[in-house]
């Protein structure tokens, strides 16, 4: 495997994270605590992998053009700024989330959950589709 194999790696990634959250709000509201606390760890460590393969990929390779032209560039890049707006957002959300599981603090946690959970959603399907767009649909020879 090389960093050129990264784009591919947290595409998989992304899509373990979005199973894992999803297992988990399911699990949760089951009350299957132990199931929801394994899943959101495991979503976490996920994440976090992601996010350090992003970042080495992004270092040894730079920024990636797309090709894409007409409509499906404004679908693109609309998707693609919201992405990245909501993506600064997520590291935050769940160091906050997962401190007050941690602690004990289950309401304050159940409160910002609400929150944390459909952006990091959000924030991991949408990179599916950046990957899909960037990378399969319209990919400019750098992979």
């Amino acid at each position: 495997m090389t960093v050129r194999d990264l784009p591919h790696v947290n595409a998989l990634l992304n899509t373990a994270a979005t199973i894992l959250l999803i297992a988990g709000y399911f699990f949760i509201r089951q009350k299957r605590i132990a199931a929801h606390k394994t899943c959101m760890i495991g979503a976490t460590i996920v994440s976090t992998a992601f996010l350090a393969c992003y970042l080495i990929y992004h270092f040894e390779v730079g920024s990636v053009k797309f090709t894409g032209q007409g409509a499906i560039r404004t679908v693109y890049f609309s998707i693609l700024l919201s992405h990245t707006m909501l993506a600064a957002t997520v590291p935050v959300f769940v160091g906050i989330t997962l401190v007050r599981a941690f602690r004990g603090l289950f309401e304050k946690h159940r409160r910002v959950a609400r929150w944390t959970l459909p952006i990091w959603l959000y924030v991991s399907v949408t990179g599916v589709l950046v990957y899909l767009m960037l990378y399969q649909l319209y990919p400019s020879g750098q992979t």
